[in-house]
């Protein structure tokens, strides 16, 4: 009974009611209750679905007659691809997929049409581009399965009559053969580590100068605002940095990831995305109080992040709104970078858009967070 009594008495309620009228007080902590989780549960919600389309397929006609026509329009009926260009060569059509321009490529053989006149089998090829390894599994089922939709409107086979099929696929993945998963999601991974870590560390350690009072000490030294600032971030630059070592070690020596392109490439451009992690950081912190709204807070910006950056789950099964969304995504363009650089061995010529991509943000975060936190110290 007498623990009934201290469960209902007066004094534990009175405290409840006053921790629940201080949270009403706080419309920060209101705000990020309900309005984060409202956004994200609609986000996520539309932006997760495990269905493919869209994808992105190139075409090396040798046949250029009727029948191959016919088998390009079989392929991009169902929305499932969707032809992007037109090569005259095989090698340029694997130079678009080992740059990420298409998922796909389609090779029709020159006697194409002559052997389906002749009832004989006329093997094409299909080149998958096997970074993401779900997407590329997907689309080698699609291709099976319309081929053969195919087969079926170009001839009936007689009841337990075995006939060869007029169109045979052969199927070649590019970049990850065993079409490991892991070769997909580490390098996402690595991106979202360095996202979560740099942020995190960043803005908290900004807001505790605040917590315990020491930012107020700091103005009372004769450093100046910019010297203050360069003490902060060059300290986590050089943390940070290491945790990108110890990433690519463990992405090397445990997932066995081959690490084609050029190492040090690689450490320069995430040196170059750890200013963004920074910037957000110190943005973070001179939004919030203290440590434990910059921490809810840190979700609010983080989650939507890794969700549209294409780390965890394909960008290719969003929506049409969130494929362009995902554009102002620092972190998507990281990770193709990185994908680019450890699986694919390519350059910075094919990278170039996401390195300005990744300038634009660096110096948006960092100029405006710095201007920020001046304000605040003056």
């Amino acid at each position: 009974m007498s623990f009934f009594r201290r469960l209902f008495s007066a004094r534990l309620w009175a405290l409840i009611r006053k921790e629940v009228q201080q949270i009403l007080r706080n419309k920060q902590i209101v705000f990020l209750l309900l309005f984060p989780p409202t956004v994200q549960l609609l986000v996520f919600g539309l932006a997760l679905n495990p269905e493919v389309t869209g994808l992105d397929l190139g075409i090396v006609d040798y046949s250029r007659s009727a029948d191959s026509r016919e088998l390009v329009a079989a392929l991009v009926e169902n929305d499932v691809f969707r032809v992007k260009t037109f090569e005259e060569s095989q090698a340029a059509l694997g130079e678009q997929v080992r740059t990420g321009r298409i998922t796909a490529g389609l090779v029709i053989p020159p006697g194409f049409s002559e052997a389906l006149g002749e009832n004989q089998p006329s093997p094409v090829q299909v080149l998958v581009d096997g970074v993401d390894a779900n997407t590329a599994g997907i689309a080698q089922g699609y291709v099976k399965q319309i081929v053969n939709r195919y087969n079926q409107r170009l001839t009936e086979l007689p009841s337990g009559q075995e006939q060869a099929l007029p169109v045979e696929t052969q199927v070649k993945f590019l970049y990850n053969p065993g079409l490991l998963s892991s070769w997909f999601f580490v390098p996402g991974v690595i991106g979202v580590v360095l996202t979560l870590t740099g942020s995190l560390v960043s803005s908290t350690t900004v807001i505790r100068e605040k917590d315990v009072g020491t930012l107020e000490q700091l103005l009372m030294t004769p450093a100046a605002g910019w010297e203050i600032l360069t003490a902060k971030i060059v300290p986590l630059f050089v943390l940070l940095m290491g945790d990108v070592l110890l990433a690519s070690a463990i992405a090397r020596v445990i997932f066995n990831l081959p690490f084609r392109g050029n190492y040090f490439l690689f450490l320069a451009l995430s040196a170059l995305y750890l200013f963004v992690c920074i910037g957000i950081g110190i943005l973070l912190a001179t939004l919030a109080e203290n440590q434990q709204q910059v921490v809810l807070t840190s979700f609010f910006f983080n989650v939507p992040l890794i969700q549209l950056s294409g780390a965890i789950a394909p960008i290719e099964s969003m929506p049409p709104f969130f494929r362009t969304l995902s554009f102002f995504d620092p972190l998507r363009h990281y990770v193709q970078i990185a994908r680019s650089l450890i699986l694919k061995d390519v350059g910075i010529d094919a990278l170039w858009i996401h390195i300005i991509a990744l300038i634009v943000f660096a110096l948006f975060f960092l100029g405006f967070s710095i201007t920020r936190f001046r304000a605040q110290l003056s």
